[in-house]
């Protein structure tokens, strides 16, 4: 399966009040966040993690973290991510187009206006805005296919492919 996430900011303190996450401590966040991935993200699936995995840890911290998460990540950098272990990821980009299920998804950590092919269907997944589902529901009302896959977006869990076409109807193989 395939999966995509953004905005786990695991370590960051401020998050929690910031964006109102219902954690205690950023340690109960961490573990939430992590124990949610692994319960969806299992070891053989593929997950595209759209920017900000960690915030306000030091590299080896953050290596630790993502070395917990389950699949074959690729990761779409983000604003707060530092130089992580290369290894951890089977690719780092900033940008990057893929085809799945027959449709075409622009995956970025920032959400675009435009994206390639975005007439003719595609859509675009994107993290940085830590929007609530509201968000993704006021775009399928307007039409447009853009789609923040951020956890405060999506009750702090992954969002799979399947998942993305069917909130918006698509219906290809």
């Amino acid at each position: 399966m395939i999966y995509f996430t953004a905005d786990l900011h695991l370590g960051h303190r401020g998050i929690i009040a910031m964006k109102n996450r219902p954690f205690r401590t950023v340690e109960e966040m961490n573990r939430a966040l992590i124990m949610n991935f692994n319960a969806v993200v299992s070891r053989r699936d593929t997950v595209y993690i759209l920017g900000d995995i960690c915030h306000h840890l030091d590299v080896e911290s953050s290596n630790g973290l993502i070395r917990r998460l389950n699949g074959d990540k690729i990761l779409l950098s983000g604003n707060h991510d530092k130089q992580y272990d290369s290894s951890l990821f089977a690719e780092i980009r900033d940008f990057m187009t893929v085809s799945l299920n027959g449709v075409s998804f622009s995956l970025m950590h920032y959400p675009m206006l435009s994206w390639p092919h975005s007439e003719a269907g595609a859509v675009q997944l994107h993290g940085h805005i830590h929007a609530s589902s509201d968000y993704n529901e006021q775009n399928r009302k307007n039409g447009i296919l853009r789609y923040d896959v951020g956890v405060d977006a999506n009750n702090y869990f992954p969002v799979s492919v399947k998942d993305i076409l069917e909130f918006f109807g698509i219906n290809k193989v």
